[in-house]
């Protein structure tokens, strides 16, 4: 499906008379905080996305469907640059106050207004491609795990996994270039339980006590964490006998997988037999892509495709996965059913923020009290 209608707000979110939603997880001010003067938090952010525009830059500079790329690159630096110095000068410039949301927001304008469309378009079709040849040994690996809930965690921990793959976090880019970063070296080195927020037992006794009917998946990053981590995730609930709508992003953003591109890989995935679907041996008719009407590598869910909120209202659990959708934003929202964040914090300011470490994995699971 793909959107082209005006945004909506997205329909399981919560409607409770005392709950009004707001998508950033981080308090970046307050109505006491002088209006022109930044806060300390948003100068921590201002700082963090000028720290990732080097590599931006240099990913820019090696886009080869674009002409004149690296003047263009430099460009793109400069821009950026000075939105930010200006944001610092004075949070009300270009629509602030500043949050993630707009950060990311003013980062990706920038880059279409010196060219850019994608920039990661080369490194996501060599990792997607990479990641194919690998997901027959990660589904054959949790299928050997014949206790539903320890499959379940097994699957849930390869989302963490999979998750690592996320070129516009700096020190992960610089990682990646030089040690490529294998599916199972990662799965290994995730840190160890408890984790900052950690429910997966919670999560593991909803699943085996009752199957959901309908999940809609907020999926991240093309490659490892789409591939191998959400896909042997789905196949899972899909044995259950579990819908699947994976809701993935309109436009580029990083390295995030787009809708395009998700139905790309589920086409090469999926086979024929009897005349129906299916996804190693699973019956995958019910399962769908869903462009969620979002071009960043956050999402406030006040503004998805109706086309998604027509799937979805009928959902009973929500996932959102990654740390721009289900910790930067998102992580404290409430649904009308269950719901699911699941990522890894990969900046300090967001370890800082919820008290754990740097990499420490978020799973947070919410049981729909009605």
């Amino acid at each position: 499906m793909e959107s082209d209608s005006p945004p909506v707000a997205f329909p399981l979110l919560s409607t409770w008379i005392d709950y009004t939603y707001k998508p950033c997880t981080i308090p970046y001010r307050f109505p006491s905080d002088p209006p022109h003067q930044p806060t300390h938090t948003e100068l921590l952010w201002i700082d963090l996305f000028r720290k990732s525009i080097p590599s931006l830059k240099k990913q820019a500079d090696a886009d080869d469907t674009v002409t004149d790329a690296s003047s263009r690159a430099a460009k793109f630096a400069q821009r950026y640059s000075t939105i930010l110095d200006e944001l610092q000068d004075d949070p009300q410039r270009h629509g602030g106050p500043p949050d993630c949301i707009l950060l990311c927001r003013l980062r990706e304008l920038c880059l279409i207004e010196c060219g850019f469309r994608d920039i990661f378009r080369r490194v996501k079709d060599e990792e997607n491609k990479k990641a194919i040849s690998l997901l027959g040994d990660v589904i054959r690996l949790a299928d050997s795990i014949e206790d539903k809930g320890d499959r379940m965690e097994h699957l849930l921990k390869g989302v963490f996994a999979g998750n690592i793959f996320d070129l516009g976090v700096t020190q992960l880019a610089e990682l990646f270039a030089s040690s490529g970063m294998p599916f199972l070296g990662s799965y290994e080195k995730l840190l160890s339980r408890p984790w900052v927020i950690d429910d997966l037992e919670q999560f593991k006794l909803r699943w085996l006590r009752k199957s959901w009917k309908k999940v809609v998946i907020f999926v991240d990053n093309a490659g490892s964490d789409v591939v191998l981590g959400i896909l042997p995730f789905a196949r899972e609930l899909l044995r259950g006998g579990t819908q699947v709508i994976l809701a993935a992003n309109d436009l580029p953003a990083l390295n995030d997988i787009t809708y395009v591109e998700l139905v790309d890989i589920i086409s090469k995935v999926k086979e024929i037999e009897n005349g129906k679907e299916v996804f190693y041996g699973v019956d995958a008719q019910n399962l769908l892509v869903v462009n969620s009407g979002n071009g960043l590598p956050v999402i406030d869910l006040s503004r998805v495709s109706s086309e998604l909120a027509f799937i979805a209202a009928d959902a009973d659990l929500v996932i959102l996965e990654g740390m721009g959708r289900a910790i930067e934003t998102n992580l404290y929202a409430l649904f009308k059913c269950d719901s699911l964040k699941i990522g890894m914090v990969k900046h300090p300011e967001v370890a800082e923020f919820l008290g754990g470490r740097l990499f420490d994995c978020v799973i947070k699971f919410t049981e729909n009290a009605s």
